[in-house]
């Protein structure tokens, strides 16, 4: 007969366990992927507006808000630090992967990863740095306006309210850190304008709507 482990049921409850894993898998794969597509800039004419990061960006913020908003701050600082962790392991892997021996015949290949991934890192270094100040803004924010909003009540204010400062940390010391010396000045101030307007609107178009959604669900099913 084969050996199984016996459930602890105080400590897998599905309320407590289950929801919190996908919300943390979802906010760590919705950062990776924002960090590889960064290294493609999005223009229209002549004019640098954003990374290609910026479309799923968003979505790692409101993933962000419904830890702070159902979990609380300090596990929502748990998994930001977490996420920071699988972005490191992101460029160690990636980085090992460049010097890697490969066939003759896939030298082509090997020239277009090694152009992808020796930029990598230095969109992780920036997007390491911004993340930890943006997110955790975000979710200090989040709590203190939820703490003071004694009702509960509009989440939408909170949601909003949180992304807007954190946006602001991230924006700035991403761009700065990832572009600077690649990209002109005027680039540089395009694509932090754009860049923060961009993830204003998706948050507020989707984001918000999607957090709503989720918060709802997992009060209802699971809380």
């Amino acid at each position: 007969m084969e050996n199984k482990v016996p459930e602890n049921p105080s400590k897998n409850r599905e309320g407590d366990f289950t929801p919190l894993v996908v919300v943390s898998a979802l906010l760590v794969t919705f950062y990776l992927i924002a960090n590889l597509m960064a290294v493609k800039i999005i223009t229209v004419g002549s004019m640098s507006l954003f990374d290609a990061g910026t479309i799923t960006f968003p979505f790692a913020y409101m993933l962000g808000d419904v830890l702070a908003e159902v979990w609380g701050y300090r596990t929502a600082k748990k998994i930001i630090v977490l996420t920071f962790i699988c972005n490191v392991l992101l460029v160690v892997f990636t980085s090992i992967g460049i010097v890697l021996p490969y066939p003759d015949y896939m030298s082509d290949i090997q020239d277009a990863y090694t152009m992808i991934y020796t930029y990598v890192p230095r969109i992780v270094l920036s997007s390491l740095i911004s993340f930890l100040l943006g997110e955790l803004a975000n979710a200090k924010v989040l709590v203190i306006m939820k703490e003071r909003q004694k009702d509960g009540k509009r989440l939408w204010l909170r949601t909003i309210g949180s992304s807007a400062v954190g946006y602001l940390f991230d924006t700035v010391f991403f761009v700065l850190i990832a572009f600077t010396g690649t990209a002109p000045v005027e680039d540089l101030i395009s694509m932090i304008a754009v860049q923060y307007i961009a993830k204003l609107l998706i948050e507020a178009i989707a984001g918000t709507p999607l957090a709503y959604a989720a918060i709802g669900y997992l009060r209802r099913r699971y809380l």
